[in-house]
């Protein structure tokens, strides 16, 4: 007796830490969103993105402004020979002077007034493509979104169905131990016994790969959402889809003008339109205010301050002219590959919200049609049962209908996942999954 209350001990101190290890938490879905919106790789680097695009449109803009620079030069002169030319006749007996040092400084200052609208037109792409980067962050954040709600849905899933498992399972084992006493009475064949182990065996195998499908899901979740890798989440319905399913996109008009993937293609052809316009700038000549400031001493020869100058610099590349239609005829061929991807996109589009509408459509058949065939299959349970009390039934008639029971109780389950699943799925492919987790909140 002593050795088993030791034997218990030592099996509760090692499952002690186990236990203690495993931190069991319930997360809303709308919270678990907003935490991978916060923390998750894929919005981080989008958001770098565009913070990248927004330091780019400053950085042209800092193009308007005046080209200040001042510079300055000191140097030894070694041996300098200096022949002042004059302009006068007379000769001088002097001697030459020493020059073995000058100092130089200058102030420049460049204005641009006109560059064939070079300047105007690559401001104007790069806040386009700065747009375009900001669409692109808000899908990649409807895609993390989506993402968050599919592992939710697979988490459920295999939540449930473990449940139901386990629960058909104890009925299986209790089966077993009734058969076993009813197969030393001499009452059933040993074949009746053998075949409810066998039920049983078969239950412990489904719940052995519905346990590791959840342990795969809730891991990836949690490394998802920067979470304690011991972190077990476990998803309520009430967590997963707390609200009414209404409002139902029903054609694709939704998503064509919500939709921030097709957005940010239709800014990008915009910013290609106005690359053309930059192409073109180099026909025209270049005009800049220019000015600046001297001061020189050449020692023992000149000194000269306050040189002050300003005036017009023009400037025009005539071999650019003949060079630059290559230019221009590139940046017109990017725009037409952004024109014919925008096509793409919008046929794909409207495809994905025909999918995701008849898949919508289609899932709450199937939970209706599941609804009614637990009530069916928990029916012929109850038939089948009392026909084997009663002896007008055969073991494997009840093994069968028991399988039934589980299977139809499972398929409600995930057919209610899946209805769930498919509505924001239906929201995301109509560009409004962002919306409905208010994105401001963050």
């Amino acid at each position: 007796m002593k050795i088993n209350t030791y034997l218990v001990l030592g099996i509760s101190l090692f499952l002690i830490p186990s236990l203690k290890a495993q931190v069991k938490t319930s997360l809303k879905l709308e919270e678990a969103i907003h935490l991978a919106w916060t923390k998750s790789n894929e919005v981080s680097l989008a958001d770098a993105k565009v913070l990248s695009k927004s330091l780019e449109v400053q950085s042209i803009k800092n193009h308007a402004y005046p080209d200040l620079k001042v510079s300055g030069q000191y140097q030894r002169l070694a041996n300098a020979k200096v022949n002042l030319k004059t302009g006068s006749s007379s000769s001088s007996s002097e001697s030459t002077p020493a020059v073995d040092q000058l100092m130089l400084g200058q102030v420049t200052a460049s204005f641009p007034v006109f560059n064939g609208f070079k300047l105007k037109n690559s401001i104007k792409s790069s806040n386009h493509l700065y747009e375009a980067e900001t669409a692109n962050a808000l899908q990649t954040k409807e895609e993390v979104a989506m993402k968050v709600i599919d592992f939710y849905a697979h988490l459920y899933k295999a939540q449930k169905t473990i449940d139901l498992i386990t629960e058909n399972k104890k009925s299986a084992q209790q089966r077993v131990t009734d058969f076993i006493q009813l197969e030393k009475n001499g009452i059933i064949p040993r074949n009746d016994l053998l075949k409810s182990q066998l039920q049983v065996s078969k239950l412990q195998l489904s719940l052995d790969s519905a346990t590791s499908d959840l342990n795969t899901i809730n891991y990836e979740l949690t490394n998802f959402l920067k979470l304690d890798p011991k972190t077990v989440i476990q998803v309520k319905e009430s967590d997963f889809a707390n609200f009414e399913m209404n409002g139902i996109p029903t054609s694709e008009q939704t998503a064509l003008t919500s939709r921030k993937d097709l957005e940010a293609i239709q800014l990008q052809q915009k910013a290609s339109l106005d690359n053309i316009e930059v192409a073109k700038s180099g026909y025209f000549p270049s005009l800049s205010l220019v000015g600046g400031y001297t001061t020189l001493d050449l020692k023992n020869v000149i000194t000269v301050q306050n040189a002050m100058n300003f005036g017009v610099g023009l400037s025009y590349d005539l071999s650019g002219i003949l060079k630059n239609g290559t230019a221009v005829k590139l940046a017109k061929s990017q725009a037409q590959e952004l024109k014919s991807h925008e096509e793409m996109l919008t046929d794909y589009i409207k495809i994905e919200v025909k999918r995701a509408i008849e898949g919508y459509e289609l899932s709450l058949k199937q939970e209706q049609v599941y609804k009614e065939a637990v009530g069916q299959a928990t029916e012929n349970y109850r038939i089948i049962k009392d026909k084997y009390d009663n002896g007008l039934a055969d073991t494997n008639d009840l093994l069968e209908a028991d399988v039934e029971q589980l299977a139809s109780k499972i398929n409600q389950t995930l057919t209610r996942a899946n209805s769930i699943q498919k509505y924001y799925a239906l929201l995301s492919a109509s560009g409004q999954l962002n919306q409905t987790f208010n994105l401001s909140k963050i």
